[in-house]
């Protein structure tokens, strides 16, 4: 089974082929810590989170960092807005997106680069470029020359020609060319500064990542993740300022996920619909989040939205739903049960197809289909109140198998389905303004009406609430209710 990746480098999927099998290194651009971070910054997290799940799955030893910035205006401007140093201030979101990390339930990075850890490592690729001629000191600040690097534009598509066309050079700049950039800042009163050959400053944006990858994995890794909005200029002057110092190809694949449309509109801080990770977490839960971001391919802009949030409510109860039932029957046959369980070729068949979808650029949307076509064919087959004989539990116990599979895959359904069921059907009942107290006076009047064998009326308060979104299940141990799916 080949795995084919889509290279935004070369605009096609291409079969991949780590430079140094089975050894991969994953570089993924991390955030800016300055306050906590939204719902659109937790995209690429849990994507890539199954994708160094899947590149582990079939046989590679992965190493995968990702990047904490703290050197940045705006961790300066609001620290000063807070009275606090740059550091107290990026050292507490450091910690808090660690919580949120802990919070969705993925798996930690290998690495974790913080650019003031690298600063030795930056000034010596800026030197590196200075003394090829790559790039020029001008009065403490040091900027990359654009036209020393015949590929620049290469990644996304850009021309240069153009891009002058439209660039202007500030008075207070003394570049040689509108669309160079800033390697070292000198420093300026009230900034937070460090050494360099240049003088007193900080490092440009850009060039934190380069040396950093540098640092970390030497002049050449596998994959490069970041958004699509790095794109240009970030990714696009990381691979100028690296190539441009190693002369080597720097990655051999990047992969960009795209944006979160918040009804429609792109999210941003401007539009005022910004929502925190944390915020989102406590109103919804981490396991709605996942889901979403999962039930959507990573190239495709993913809608965010109180309609598309409730849909998935929906859509992850009918998985619980089916996992409470599988549970039901496996925990009354024992824990040992599930211990020595295989999967059947059945089974073995549907995972393959899970994995066939996922070697073709990680196809998450196709996996939920066949989840879907998973828990439609479980539900035909078990429902609760049967007899739990042997066709039965290998069904649920099948079910669990694949499941728990798919757990550690993507980070989802390892909630514990019962409470995590009704934790759903609470807010599909906020959703649909369910009326609690009356759903259980027509359930107590259903179960008084079969006691009294009135099965007619039985079965009309069965379509009364079948009309409320309320679906009955009849059990030896009782009647179960819980809201459609």
């Amino acid at each position: 089974m080949e795995l084919k990746i889509y290279n935004t480098l070369t605009r096609t999927k291409e079969v991949f082929k780590p430079m140094n099998a089975p050894n991969v290194r994953i570089y993924v651009c991390g955030p800016t810590v300055y306050d906590f971070l939204h719902v659109g910054n937790f995209r690429g997290p849990v994507v890539f989170n199954m994708v160094r799940n899947y590149l582990e799955l079939i046989g590679y030893k992965v190493t995968y960092a990702m990047n904490f910035t703290d050197i940045d205006d705006k961790i300066i401007r609001r620290a000063n807005e807070k009275g606090v140093t740059s550091e107290a201030l990026t050292e507490q979101y450091i910690a808090e997106y660690k919580k949120d990390f802990q919070i969705l339930g993925l798996r930690p990075h290998d690495l974790n680069p913080k650019v003031t850890e690298h600063l030795p490592a930056i000034n010596e690729m800026i030197s590196t470029l200075v003394k090829n001629e790559t790039a020029y000191v001008v009065d403490g600040d040091v900027w990359f020359s654009i036209e020393k690097f015949k590929e620049y534009g290469k990644l996304s598509g850009r021309n240069v020609d153009e891009l002058m066309a439209g660039a202007r050079v500030e008075v207070e700049e003394k570049k040689r060319n509108p669309m160079d950039f800033a390697l070292w800042k000198s420093a300026k009163p009230g900034e937070p500064a460090w050494d360099s050959p240049w003088g007193k400053g900080r490092p440009g944006w850009h060039i934190e990542c380069s040396a950093m990858n540098k640092a970390i994995f030497g002049d050449q890794i596998d994959i490069h993740g970041g958004g699509t909005d790095l794109m240009f200029p970030h990714h696009e002057n990381e691979i100028a300022q690296t190539e441009g110092c190693t002369h080597k190809t720097f990655s051999k694949y990047w992969m960009h996920w795209h944006m979160l449309n918040f009804s429609g509109q792109k999210m941003s801080k401007s539009v005022g619909n910004i929502l925190s990770m944390r915020e989102f977490a406590e109103k919804y839960h981490a396991e709605i989040y996942k889901f979403m971001i999962l039930s959507v391919h990573y190239r495709s802009v993913a809608e965010f939205s109180d309609e598309v949030v409730h849909r998935t409510i929906s859509s992850l109860a009918k998985v619980y739903s089916a996992l409470a039932i599988s549970d039901l029957y496996v925990n009354q046959a024992g824990a040992e049960t599930m211990a020595s369980a295989k999967m059947t070729p059945v089974t073995e068949a549907l995972w393959n197809r899970v994995m066939m979808a996922l070697s073709d650029d990680f196809n998450m949307a196709e996996v939920m289909a066949i989840i879907y076509e998973a828990v439609k064919t479980f539900n035909q087959s078990v429902k609760r109140g049967l007899k739990a004989n042997p066709a039965v539990l290998e069904k649920s116990i099948q079910f669990k198998l694949f499941f728990s599979k798919l757990s550690k895959l993507t980070s989802l359904f390892g909630e514990d389905a019962t409470s995590f069921l009704k934790f759903l059907d609470d807010k599909l009942v906020q959703i649909y303004n369910i009326d609690v107290k009356h759903v259980e006076k027509l359930i107590n009047d259903r179960k008084q009406a079969r006691a009294d064998k009135n099965f007619a009326l039985s079965d009309q308060l069965r379509d009364q609430l079948n009309q409320m979104k309320i679906a009955i299940s009849d059990t030896p141990d009782g009647m179960f209710w819980e809201v459609m799916k």
